[in-house]
């Protein structure tokens, strides 16, 4: 394949198509008298080295972490699409899924506040328990 499209990350950020390595080969599943002369899944790689130009050292080490099961012999961020029947779907499909594999993983969520409950919670929630307490009271008498 000639170019591939560049990926675009979060903060307005991109990586060069030229990053990708694509691969094809024949797609399982059903395809008629086609299926066994035509190469329409795509492997799509991501050399990670190659992505230090435009992640940081830390974002490299989050995605390592996060996406390891994904991740080739080579340390190659691997998507693999075989759901449309040609080619050009699937590889738009496959790079689609890899920005999105990397904007999840280089996602850093906010950090929990711990906070109290206020006064108005804690009596709300103890003025339901006796009430619940209340309704419950009654059934405990015994059999005579």
């Amino acid at each position: 394949m000639s170019s591939l499209r560049d990926l675009e990350l979060p903060k307005g950020r991109r990586l060069s198509g030229r990053l990708l390595e694509v691969q094809f080969s024949r797609s399982s599943g059903p395809g008629g008298q086609r299926t066994n002369k035509v190469e329409t899944k795509v492997d799509l790689r991501l050399d990670l080295e190659a992505a230090g130009e435009v992640l940081t050292r830390t974002e490299l080490a989050r995605v390592r972490a996060r996406l390891k099961s994904r991740l080739d012999r080579e340390g190659r961020l691997q998507v693999i699409s075989q759901i449309y029947r040609d080619r050009p779907r699937n590889v738009e499909d496959a790079i689609t899924r890899m920005e999105t594999l990397l904007a999840d993983a280089l996602f850093i969520p906010r950090a929990r506040r711990a906070t109290k409950p206020t006064k108005g919670s804690k009596r709300r929630r103890l003025d339901g328990k006796k009430k619940r307490g209340a309704l419950k009271k009654p059934r405990s008498g015994g059999y005579d």
